[in-house]
């Protein structure tokens, strides 16, 4: 049976339990918000094709600087893809830092609970 002092004992350690767990996801919490705020940037055309990518892959943003209109059709759509396709190695690149010096803190725990598995 538990008494008053139990329970209220209890609550406590659930309390101290609960803040511990969010103090301890509290930077991969901060890793995510960060991850979704990045951007892959790449240029092409001698800078005359701009690109920015999001992390789920989606183009955010293109320009194109007017004398680049001078390439011709095919020329422009190689540097606008060129452009694309750097800002994605950039933003694969930012991520892979990010993940790194985001997971270093828990990689001694990782490694603890593999072990003892």
């Amino acid at each position: 049976m538990t008494t008053p002092d139990d329970a209220s004992f209890l609550d406590a350690e659930m309390s101290r339990f609960l803040a511990q767990f969010q103090a301890d996801i509290k930077p991969l919490e901060d890793l995510q918000a960060s991850l979704n705020e990045i951007r892959g940037r790449g240029e092409a055309a001698d800078g005359q094709v701009k690109a920015e990518v999001l992390p789920g892959g989606g183009l955010a943003g293109l320009r194109i600087d007017p004398r680049a209109m001078r390439l011709g059709a095919d020329a422009l759509a190689e540097a606008i893809l060129a452009a694309a396709n750097a800002a994605a190695s950039d933003l694969t690149t930012q991520m892979s830092g990010m993940m790194t010096d985001g997971l270093t803190p828990f990689t001694a725990e990782v490694k603890r609970f593999s072990q003892d598995s």
